[in-house]
């Protein structure tokens, strides 16, 4: 009988009990990530957010392809504050946050009406976009590069008055061999949409920028 009871005891405490042995899926799956544990620095505005589910958007894992499953139509999601959230999100060096913020930020750009949307933003975005670029990790200024170039495509010339306040990180990775050509093509790229005022601008803070209309 005190078997029996023994026995009842243990199985009731092993389904109390989480089990403590990692899946190989954790990796993959946003709720096993803490963005609250002892990191060297505090958690961004995006890590926070998406810890507690504001972000309406989630990681959809394919069998080769990861996608974004929206919550709701990003058309109908306000911009102020999830463009500069996700923005925030372009720092994050951890899966599944880099994911869900390059993708996220460039899924909403791509709606229907996201200049007028986004235009006010600017001079809350580009100081977050400025952080990125100026991220130690490559894979942060990638992000943020591209980011940026379409953010240009999007609202245009209205990107102009706030340009040189990110010039000075693309003129410091320009010095680095590996990504000379891709900050060139990018600054091309701004001077495409942003026209010809924009070449005035560049050369302000990259005196040996060439113009694609030379």
């Amino acid at each position: 009988m005190s078997s029996g009871i023994q026995m009842k005891t243990k199985t009731a405490a092993q389904k109390s009990k989480p089990c403590s042995q990692p899946k190989p899926s954790d990796k993959l799956n946003p709720k096993t990530i803490d963005p609250f544990r002892a990191y060297s620095q505090p958690p961004s505005a995006f890590a926070a957010t998406y810890a507690r589910g504001g972000i309406p958007c989630r990681l959809v894992h394919g069998s080769v392809k990861h996608k974004l499953q929206w919550e709701c139509p990003p058309e109908t999601v306000s911009f102020d504050p999830l463009l500069l959230t996700l923005a925030e999100g372009l720092r994050e060096t951890k899966h599944p946050y880099t994911f869900v913020s390059k993708e996220g930020f460039k899924e909403l750009l791509l709606v229907e009406g996201a200049a007028e949307k986004a235009i006010p933003l600017l001079p809350r975005l580009v100081p977050v976009l400025k952080a990125a670029l100026a991220h130690v990790d490559d894979e942060v200024f990638e992000r943020a590069l591209d980011a940026l170039v379409q953010l240009s495509g999007v609202v245009g010339p209205s990107l102009n008055d706030h340009l040189k306040l990110l010039l000075t990180n693309l003129l410091k990775r320009s010095m680095d061999k590996k990504y000379r050509e891709k900050v060139t093509v990018a600054l091309q790229k701004l001077e495409h949409y942003g026209g010809k005022a924009t070449v005035a601008i560049i050369k302000s803070k990259i005196p040996t920028y060439c113009s694609i209309y030379s």
